[in-house]
Order: structure tokens, then sequence, then C-alpha cells
């Protein structure tokens, strides 16, 4: 008798840590559910409007051609957007705007941007940037480096060009986010910015 007491007393012991277990287990799989219909996309985008070279001449473009992508991006996924604007503007002229370009490459600077986002609640970046001396500009990367690498995001780049394709962007992509997962880009040639389709870059 005693030992069927025993019996008894040990399966509903065994009955309730597994029940507890289950419990345990859904919860888990509930918060992870939670996180994932949480977490949200945006687009990070650099762009230069006003003097640019297009096709062989240099145009006054009201909106910059990385600007117009991005926005169509957010229009069909309906992400967030975040601009890089940096605080020291470049100069108007497109010649003594690349001359700066060059100098800051060269010195591996880390100019300085407006603003500041939380990326925390984020698990898609798609970032955009035009291609200046074979990468993305100096300032992105400094954005990047202050924002962990992107650890633990996926990222979708795509550049803005007039003949350089993604040049050497990827490359240095993956140099700056050994935590992130980046995807193989995408080059949009800059005049055809406002016709391009986007989906490309979104489906990569």
């Amino acid at each position: 008798m005693r030992l069927l007491s025993t019996l008894i007393i040990a399966l509903c012991t065994l009955c309730s840590c597994t029940s507890k277990a289950q419990e345990a287990k859904t919860l888990r799989q509930a918060q992870g559910e939670l996180k994932t219909e949480t977490m949200k996309s945006i687009v990070i985008y650099f762009s230069r409007s006003g003097n640019n070279y297009v096709n062989g001449d240099i145009v006054n473009l009201p909106v910059g051609n990385t600007k117009v992508i991005a926005e169509k991006i957010q229009k069909q996924t309906g992400c967030d957007a975040f601009e890089i604007v940096p605080e020291k503007e470049y100069p108007a002229d497109y010649g003594k705007c690349t001359e700066v370009a060059q100098e800051e490459l060269n010195q591996n600077a880390r100019p300085a941007y407006k603003g500041n986002i939380d990326l925390s609640q984020y698990d898609t970046i798609y970032l955009g940037y035009p291609i200046w001396w074979g990468t993305f500009p100096m300032c992105v990367f400094k954005f990047i480096e202050d924002h962990d690498g992107f650890a633990g995001k996926t990222v979708l780049p795509y550049s803005t060009h007039e003949g350089s394709g993604l040049g050497n962007s990827i490359s240095d992509l993956k140099e700056l986010c050994p935590k992130a997962t980046v995807k193989k880009g995408v080059g949009i040639k800059g005049s055809t910015a406002k016709t391009a389709d986007v989906s490309k870059v979104i489906n990569q």
C-alpha cells in the first residue's frame, strides 16, 4: 500500500513538472512570435541633391537619386526611414564636392551626421548610398560603426551611380558588419532612379 502511494505521488509530481515545462515552452514560443511580429524594417540612406553627374552632364537635382529610391522602398514596403545628413554640408559645386569626398576617403575620416535613431526595433535594414570614389560616403562608415555594425540584422544594400555599380561597397560593408547578414546588393544607375523597379532591392 505504501509503495502504491509513493508511485502515485511520483506520477503526480512528474505530470506537474511536465505541465510546467510545457507551459514554459508555450510562453517562450509566444514571446518569440511576439518579437517576430513587432520587429520592423527601415531604409537608411545618404543622398545628395543639387549638382550631380548624370549621363555625362552636371545636372541640378531637387531630390537626390538615392533618396528617390529610398522613398520608393518606403512606399512599397511601409518601412520607416532615416536619412544620414552630414553636420557639415558638402560643397554645392560638384567638382569641389568630389575633392572633399576624396580627401575624406584618403584620410579615413568619419564626418559627423545630424540626429540619431535607435535600431533595436528593426531586424531588416535597406541601406542606400551613392558611390563616391569606389565606395559609400565616409559619414555612412561612421553611422554603421556607431550602430554596432548592424549586428544581428539583415542588410539589403543598394547604390546609385553613373557607371561604378556597387564599387567596393559590399566588401567594405561586410568588413564593417561581421555580425550582420549582408545581401549581395543592387546597383541602380542614378539617371534611371525615377523609373527604377525597387523590387530587386527588396527581394535580394
